[in-house]
């Protein structure tokens, strides 16, 4: 089977055209008319820890009731600061309720009471 049957199937050039670099949706720049109103009462905030002294600000919004994912690479090596981190969160968990998993290598997602984290992967249609 070629080309020739795709031929009579499609009419007119057949060749695959180049994606132009224009192409790309850069998703850090999407903006929507409908997103959601900036008084929701729960947001999904990310957020990137630089140095544990600045943990203690993202945990103020666990307790503000928001959902908070933490980048962690820039001490993910450092063994003191990352038991701290931990500590930590898992002290905010104990006072909202709430939930703390790992998302990937160093990320991980800490959630206020009423809102659980999934630990299983969906893998395929649901």
């Amino acid at each position: 089977m070629g080309r020739g049957l795709l031929k009579k199937i499609l009419p007119g050039d057949q060749s695959p055209k180049p994606v132009e670099s224009e192409t790309y949706i850069d998703l850090g720049a999407i903006e929507f008319e409908d997103e959601p109103a900036a008084g929701a009462k729960t947001m999904v905030k990310v957020a990137e820890l630089h140095r544990h002294e600045d943990l203690a600000d993202l945990l103020n919004l666990v307790y503000n009731g928001h959902v908070v994912v933490i980048d962690f690479t820039a001490v993910a090596n450092d063994e003191l600061a990352m038991r701290r981190v931990s500590n930590e969160i898992k002290n905010v968990n104990r006072d909202t309720g709430g939930d703390a998993a790992g998302i990937s290598k160093n990320m991980l997602i800490v959630t206020p009471g009423g809102i659980a984290v999934d630990r299983k992967i969906i893998r395929g249609p649901i």
